[in-house]
């Protein structure tokens, strides 16, 4: 499979694609600095930087995609105007870009497409044509007629083997020619927190304070920061300031410190802090991460503070994921290629934004089972006329599934070897 990836950001989702024979050749994706991440990590990939919604851009996609003869479109618009987690706003122009994304798939015509988004975008309309309409009802409309489309949408990549509870709104498109339906994999036992992070060494959060002050707070903060480099130098001690980590020192696993009934948050002028219940809240050891979030780095964002082990009254590791713990919790391999001019701010919020691979590997091991117990393969072969240039014939192989409903009829022409006595009536050159 020859795939193009839409809105690519800087490929998290692609980390794993190779291992199921899609080959991803072109990608695009607005954000310089994404951009700059993702060619460092896939230089072999055509990277188009830019607008998609360009007409000069999307011009050059299309033109790329069918010189390279791309069969796949993976597509994950951003979500932040219709995520939950943000300030929702259903008419954010953000969330129009799926009609280019389905206008660009109409020109295309690919064998497969994976469009992924949060879920709330089930439940999001759009404006196309002065109508207002779902997202997923649009989408059906328009591509229904020559595609199969799943009808259930939601996956969690917990399901997948993933030690993170992120739920996504999935569609898997094949094309109707190749009589092929995609659905999701089979939901696997969920990891949890201490399964997957549980055997790191505990380290203490640097405090904003200064060195100094964190000494003096945490007397082993050195000792444990070279134990925890040892693992990894993305092992390291995040920063936070002493107040945060104070209440939760006094927060124990799954539990939040806006509900504590000492040392809980308060305002600078001393009036406690009214939030969302999941805000100052410390992961549960025996559950799988929560939807990791681009604030992961923020101790008041959602659900994102170490569980933690009570010691002498008090729980340890006060303090949000280490980036080495967030690419486990979102199936990123530690040996992930991280460019040395990344900061950490950064880092956190892409693995934020991103969806986790291995989901996306599992999603497209449905297409790669389709094939492995075949004893030999089906194929067509499309010309394509001769290449500019050398004038070279080219064409396209395919690997198609037989259509079971053709059985027993007329295949068409049959060419027939000539006998031997008719072959030498043939004049001979």
């Amino acid at each position: 499979m020859r795939a193009i990836s839409l809105f690519a950001n800087v490929g998290i989702a692609e980390l794993f694609l190779k291992e199921v024979g899609v080959e991803v050749k072109i990608a695009n994706e607005i954000d310089p600095i994404r951009s700059r991440f993702y060619s460092e990590i896939y230089p072999e990939t055509k990277m188009i930087i830019g607008d998609f919604t360009d007409k000069k851009i999307n011009e050059v996609l299309i033109n790329l995609s069918k010189e390279e003869m791309i069969d796949t479109v993976i597509a994950t618009p951003p979500c932040q105007g219709m995520s939950e987690a943000g300030k929702r706003n259903e008419f954010d122009d953000r969330n129009q870009l799926i009609v280019e994304t389905i206008n660009f798939i109409e020109k295309l015509k690919p064998r497969y497409i994976f469009i992924e988004n949060v879920p709330v975008a089930v439940k999001t309309k759009i404006k196309v044509d002065k109508q207002i309409i779902l997202i997923p009802d649009f989408i059906r409309k328009r591509l229904q007629e020559n595609y199969n489309i799943n009808k259930d949408t939601f996956l969690s990549a917990m399901d997948c083997g993933v030690p993170q509870m992120r739920k996504r709104s999935i569609f898997l498109m094949t094309r109707k020619d190749l009589k092929i339906n995609w659905y999701f994999p089979k939901k696997e036992r969920h990891i949890s927190l201490k399964e997957s992070i549980g055997d790191l060494p505990s380290i203490d959060p640097f405090l904003r304070e200064g060195q100094d002050f964190t000494i003096n707070k945490f007397p082993e903060y050195e000792k444990k920061k070279a134990e925890a480099f040892k693992i990894s130098k993305w092992h390291k001690p995040p920063t936070h300031s002493w107040k945060q980590v104070l209440w939760m020192m006094h927060t124990p696993s799954g539990k939040s410190a806006i509900y504590n009934l000492k040392n809980f948050p308060v305002k600078n002028d001393g009036r406690r802090i009214k939030a969302h219940h999941n805000n100052y809240r410390r992961m549960h050891w025996d559950k799988p991460s929560r939807t990791v979030t681009q604030n992961n780095g923020v101790i008041s964002s959602l659900c994102c503070v170490h569980p933690g082990r009570k010691e002498n009254g008090l729980f340890s590791d006060p303090r949000v994921l280490t980036i080495y713990e967030l690419m486990i919790v979102s199936s990123i391999p530690t040996s992930w290629r991280i460019p040395d001019w990344a900061n950490e701010n950064l880092i956190r919020k892409v693995i934020g934004e991103g969806i986790p691979p291995l989901m996306v590997k599992k999603t497209f091991d449905v297409l790669a089972d389709r094939y492995k117990d075949r004893n030999g393969g089906y194929t067509r072969v499309i010309k394509l006329g001769n290449r500019f240039g050398d004038n070279a014939p080219t064409a396209v192989i395919e690997l198609v599934d037989r259509d079971e409903d053709a059985k027993g009829k007329d295949s068409g022409p049959v060419i027939k070897k000539k006998s031997t006595e008719e072959a030498e009536d043939q004049p001979q050159v």
